[in-house]
């Protein structure tokens, strides 16, 4: 089991190097473009020329990688090329956002689509049907579509919830819940259209096996074969969509914090593309990278507990 967590750790942090390099490649290879950004349109060549050394992009992409990989490994992300804010600052303040509607999904994320899909499969008939509708409805509708009309149903005829804003927890408890109810509520949609479904077809897949009809024939409750068997043999797949919701949920998360004006990751890094900062850019983009292999590596771990046969991959 160590070892299957120091190869998972390993490849992780291969990633992690592979990904950031490309991206910084990608970010920082024009530098005249940068600096033109940072000066604007009617900057002469010159002056052009100037602020690329004082930026210090006149020198190998690889040694500018560098530096920057030293600088974050002591958390130093740099500073913005428009404010000279520090981009560490600019994260701390925007990621616990971020980060509590991400962990907020997922943990109820796996919660109902376990629920959903164990009822669908067990029960079978009607809420069979309606799950499948609700699943292939839940997942063509766009997050931010319902996140409109959870705030015309909720925030504005309704006015139980703020349409817009946040407030942090220690500010108060109960501000923070209803700041980050609906935006929630959008993520959840089509994370748990797309992961109850796999529930269900791994728990159908599973009730279907020789080792179930033994287990029932020797009289145990169905209660018992259910959750403490089958969903156990069936959470492997699931659990892989339920981390791959990861990416899904953080591309919603842009596109929710801007719907009810969230201060975190994605509306940061959304506004920083378009400005051309690219130091804040870089640093949104490796948190993302981190949170990404975070959750894939959490999904792993649970994934080899719950099913050993996953402990040797």
């Amino acid at each position: 089991m160590l070892a299957s967590v120091l190869r998972k750790l390993v490849r992780a942090v291969a990633v992690l190097l592979l990904v950031s390099f490309a991206t910084f490649t990608l970010m920082y290879g024009n530098g005249p473009g940068i600096a033109r950004a940072v000066l604007g349109t009617n900057a002469t060549d010159a002056t052009v020329r100037a602020e690329v050394a004082r930026l210090g992009l006149d020198r190998p992409l690889v040694v500018q990688y560098g530096d920057w990989l030293r600088g974050v490994v002591t958390g130093d992300f740099g500073e913005s090329f428009f404010t000279g804010q520090s981009v560490s600052s600019a994260l701390s303040s925007r990621v616990p956002v971020t980060l509590t509607l991400i962990v907020l999904s997922i943990l109820l994320t796996a919660v109902v689509s376990v629920l959903v899909g164990v009822a669908a499969a067990v029960r079978g008939g009607w809420i069979d049907r309606v799950v499948q509708f609700l699943s292939v409805a839940g997942a063509a509708v766009p997050p931010f579509i319902v996140a409109i009309g959870l705030v015309f149903a909720f925030a504005v005829s309704v006015r139980a919830f703020p349409a817009t804003g946040y407030v942090s927890p220690d500010q108060s408890p109960t501000g923070w819940i209803g700041s980050v109810t609906l935006p929630v509520l959008a993520l959840l949609v089509g994370a748990i259209a797309n992961s109850a479904a796999q529930f269900r077809g791994a728990i159908l897949d599973t009730l279907s096996q020789d080792f179930v009809r033994t287990l029932r024939a020797r009289g145990i409750p169905e209660s018992k074969v259910v959750f403490r068997h089958v969903l156990r043999n069936a959470a492997g797949p699931g659990l892989t969509v339920l981390s791959l919701q990861t990416l899904g949920l953080i591309g919603g998360a842009v596109f929710i914090e801007q719907v009810f004006a969230l201060p975190g990751l994605g509306e940061l890094s959304n506004g920083s593309a378009q400005r051309g900062d690219v130091p804040m850019v870089m640093g949104c983009v490796l948190v993302t990278i981190v949170i990404v292999l975070v959750v894939n590596l959490l999904g792993d771990l649970v994934t080899a507990a719950v099913n050993p046969k996953a402990r040797t991959r």
